[in-house]
């Protein structure tokens, strides 16, 4: 036999599995036992059959009506709860009839109607779906309320005075009282509060009974009438709250449930909000073995029964002594769907303190001054004194959509494990969630989301869509091109729309702040969507796309992280500062230093020198000098020294030039040095001597205004010459490194005025993952998706969406085309690595069926090379941003090289 688990999994749920009957006697019984001793069944009846319902912002009489027309099983519970009603006053009246009391027929009537009205009115101010449970209590309950009131009416007026009278008002107490106690203490703590029912019986006893001492004053006398119907009235108070209470239920339930609750038992107490004995310990127990098991069934005690208090003294001492570790993921878990979000509450705030807060507020015959004075000294704030409370505040604040006082509670845990995830996810809701204009959403400055795997996969994945929404938006706002905005307005408002649609997936309590975000936006793009033209692409694109050449102008993006390091040194610094960009091939030195000083708005001005051009130079430095002058003159129209000057004299010379340029520069001037490592080899070959690098630090000091930049391969540690030293102590290096997702999605997605066509989300993402970012190929792959749409829609002749999808890249990247257009890139990077330290090129071989990468004892194994010369190898390919290392495992950075290393 399997051994039974050792944590049961409630089901209190009622037990039908069919809509109530109209022509079954049982279930009129079934339902008078639901009114007075299940009321949550109503609930769950409605929720299960009812069917859709109308949201409580759109109610009004005449979708009332239009919705009872459309929904029969629950415009037959009314008609059900009607005949309860009235069948139940009927016998009442029968059996008070029968022991010859005299009762008021026209008030069995009226109690009747005002109990059908009050019913009716419940359904809209409601809400129609729980408005019809809450409604059929207060219809039967009120009913019943109402026709007591008529029998009571009817009997008072038929007794005599004296005794007779304190007998009719001890009656009319205890009949209206109950009746009451009962209707606050099933309707209104089933849909309202236990504070509430019981002040609501206490309140109404003293009322009535003051309403019984006055009618007994005809008869009795004056004050003692009123002395007797206080006394009454206070009685029948207590036996109001104890209708409320229900301690009989309490005992039957205390006796029949204190080993186990067993599913299906109709003797456990739905009604009664005492505690029952070891609920609490026995809560506590199945939350310690099994905590979402335990979690399951705290959500039936809530939803089922009124057991508030012990489950969330359950809850609370489960949390107090749940380890550091592990206390983000159980709250988290706690708060994913609970039936009563104040159960999150409470595992912050004191429980006794909102319960006396009810019972100030219920008792609204006190002063307001009184009530001022006690409310002021209850502590109703949430604790952050631990990381218990914390979180749940934390959680709790993000329900009720207030995520910068999320962020003050996560930031206590954010040590903990989830705690930094919890406080970025809550920090970007705030940042999210003050932006109600498109214009602030255009400058929102995203925080940096944290790695994977995460605690909330849903929720980022939502964040990650919005983090999109924020990118399109500011294209949009910043672009001049009609068809950038247009497929930048439907990116966006298909990503809000999808969330909008999926918004049910989310956790509770972030899926209120994310729609209101969400639906915001939309409702900002909605308003704009006048001004977006519409696409119509009738001949084939142009692609804008460079590959191989570098990118000028209004093409080149996505370096403003370089662009900025540079204005610091060349704008806002009292002198040039001269640098080297250095970086693996085809990373954009080129295109930086070309577009350096447009970027730069300033005076500044920039001599672009290609040395590769310079071939063999068998002229020597001279000839080196006069392309560098060659290319200076062009920028500042002065003419240079003539060739032979520079061929004869090349230092002094040049040198002469320089200082006669400064003495007419405004701002200044850059001379940048492209493929710097030509000079290098020059060297080594004897073209020209060794002190060349000694003579240009000596120009970059002659001038505030005249500096270089110098882009190559390698890195200052790199170039371990002597003859370089001098020159290197004189200059800023700056990295060249891949660019950022961002940037990347920015150059696919708006590479050029006007361009038509778009990609999927998906498919950046796939771009990105096969490039990291890679400007060579990020363009590379640009170019042969617009190819691929100009040759099947003009050339083949077939229609398709001008926009990109994940299999659209897969097939340009399967294509052997591609790899072959791309050898310039991955050729270069292969025979770099054939250089410097050995073993580089093994590494790779071995590293490429890998993506996720192999550790350092792997590669020593597969390679058969020393763990010396491995970390040799490995620390010159991640110096050139071929390899990098994760959590112990190295791995090819760039997806498409690693295939192309498995392809060749």
């Amino acid at each position: 036999m399997s051994q039974q688990p050792s944590v049961p999994r409630l089901d209190l749920t009622p037990k039908l599995k069919r809509p109530l009957s109209l022509w079954n006697p049982l279930d009129y019984l079934r339902l008078l036992y639901w009114v007075f001793f299940f009321p949550q069944a109503l609930r769950w009846y409605v929720d299960r059959f009812g069917g859709w319902y109308i949201p409580e912002e759109e109610m009004n009489w005449q979708k009332v009506w239009e919705w009872l027309r459309q929904n029969p099983i629950q415009r037959q519970l009314l008609f059900q709860g009607l005949i309860v009603k009235v069948a139940t006053l009927l016998n009442l009246s029968l059996i008070l009839q029968t022991v010859n009391v005299p009762f008021d027929w026209f008030g069995v009537v009226f109690g009747v109607g005002v109990g059908l009205a009050v019913g009716l009115g419940v359904n809209v101010a409601v809400g129609v779906a729980v408005g019809v449970a809450f409604g059929v209590v207060v219809n039967v309950v009120g009913g019943v309320v109402f026709g007591l009131g008529g029998l009571t009416g009817g009997i008072t007026a038929s007794v005599a005075a004296g005794v007779g009278g304190l007998t009719s008002g001890v009656a009319f107490g205890v009949a209206v009282n109950v009746a009451f106690g009962v209707f606050g203490g099933l309707a209104f703590e089933v849909f309202g509060g236990v504070a509430f029912g019981v002040a609501f019986g206490v309140y109404v006893g003293v009322a009535f009974g003051v309403f019984g001492g006055v009618a007994l004053e005809a008869t009795v006398g004056l004050a003692k009438g009123t002395v007797v119907g206080v006394v009454v009235g206070v009685g029948v108070g207590v036996v109001g709250s104890l209708a409320v209470l229900r301690p009989d239920m309490w005992l039957i339930g205390s006796l029949l449930n204190l080993r186990i609750v067993q599913n299906g038992s109709r003797f456990f107490p739905r009604i009664t909000p005492l505690p029952l004995p070891y609920l609490d310990l026995r809560l506590q127990n199945w939350l310690q073995q099994n905590w979402e098991i335990g979690l399951h069934n705290t959500n039936q005690f809530l939803a089922y029964t009124l057991q508030f208090i012990p489950v969330v003294q359950a809850v609370n001492r489960v949390l107090a002594t749940t380890s550091s570790d592990q206390i983000i993921w159980r709250i988290s878990r706690l708060a994913e769907a609970p039936f009563d979000w104040k159960l999150i509450l409470f595992a912050s705030v004191p429980l006794d303190e909102y319960l006396k807060l009810e019972l100030i507020e219920a008792f609204f015959i006190f002063p307001y001054s009184w009530q001022y004075r006690l409310r002021a000294s209850l502590l109703l704030d949430t604790r952050l004194d631990t990381p218990a409370r914390a979180t749940a505040a934390g959680f709790w604040y993000l329900h009720e959509k207030q995520p910068a006082k999320a962020m003050e509670a996560f930031i206590v845990v954010r040590s903990l494990l989830y705690g930094e995830e919890m406080y970025i996810l809550a920090q970007t809701l705030a940042t999210f969630y003050k932006a109600k204009q498109l214009a602030a959403v255009a400058t929102l400055e995203v925080p940096a989301f944290p790695q994977e795997p995460f605690l909330r996969p849903n929720v980022w994945n939502a964040l990650i869509s919005l983090r999109q929404v924020v990118e399109d938006v500011q294209l949009l706002e910043r672009s001049l091109s009609g068809i950038a905005k247009s497929l930048a307005f439907s990116h966006s408002l298909g990503k809000l729309t999808n969330i909008l649609n999926t918004a049910d997936t989310l956790p509770q309590a972030e899926r209120g702040l994310i729609i209101d975000i969400a639906q915001t936006w939309k409702d900002c793009l909605l308003q704009i969507a006048g001004e977006i033209g519409e696409i119509s692409i009738t001949q084939p694109v142009t692609n804008p796309y460079v590959i191989g050449d570098p990118v000028q102008d209004t093409l080149f993006v996505g370096r403003e992280d370089v662009i900025a390091q540079l204005k610091e040194l060349w704008v806002n610094s009292h002198q040039l500062q001269s640098v080297v960009l250095y970086g693996h091939r085809r990373m954009g030195k080129t295109s930086i230093l070309l577009n350096a000083a447009q970027c730069l708005e300033s005076g500044i001005q920039l001599a672009y020198v290609n040395l590769l051009r310079l071939g063999d130079s068998p002229q020597g430095v001279g000839e080196v000098l006069i392309a560098i002058s060659d290319e200076i003159s062009q920028v500042v129209k002065l003419p240079p020294p003539t060739d032979a000057d520079l061929l004869n004299l090349p230092y002094r010379n040049f040198e002469r030039y320089l200082k006669q340029i400064t003495t007419q520069l405004k701002d200044g001037l850059i001379i940048a040095l492209d493929e710097f490592e030509k000079i290098e080899d020059l060297i080594d070959a004897g073209k020209i001597p060794q002190d060349f690098m000694g003579y240009l630090r000596g120009l970059v000091q002659m001038s505030p205004k005249v500096a270089f930049a110098l882009a190559g391969l390698h890195t200052l540690e790199e170039m371990t010459a002597d003859y370089f030293q001098p020159f290197f102590a004189s200059v800023i290096p700056i990295h060249v490194g891949f660019m950022r997702r961002a940037a990347t999605r920015q150059i696919l997605a708006n590479p050029g005025e006007d361009f038509p066509l778009d990609c999927t989300p998906e498919a950046l993402d796939e771009i990105y993952v096969l490039t990291h970012g890679q400007p060579y190929l990020v363009q590379l792959v640009g170019f042969q998706l617009v190819r691929r749409y100009n040759d099947f829609v003009f050339e083949q002749g077939h229609s398709r969406d001008p926009v990109f999808t994940v299999e659209d890249v897969e097939a340009v990247i399967n294509d052997p085309e591609f790899f072959k257009r791309g050898s310039y890139y991955f050729d270069g990077v292969w025979g770099q690595a054939a250089r410097g330290a050995g073993g580089q090129q093994a590494i790779l071989q071995v590293l490429a069926p890998y993506p996720e990468g192999l550790n350092l004892d792997a590669l020593a194994h597969s390679t058969g090379l020393g763990r010396e010369n491995i970390q040799s190898a490995l620390h010159a390919l991640m110096r050139h941003d071929v390899v990098e290392e994760i959590e112990g495992n190295y791995r090819i950075i760039v997806e498409l090289f690693r295939r192309w290393i498995l392809r060749e």
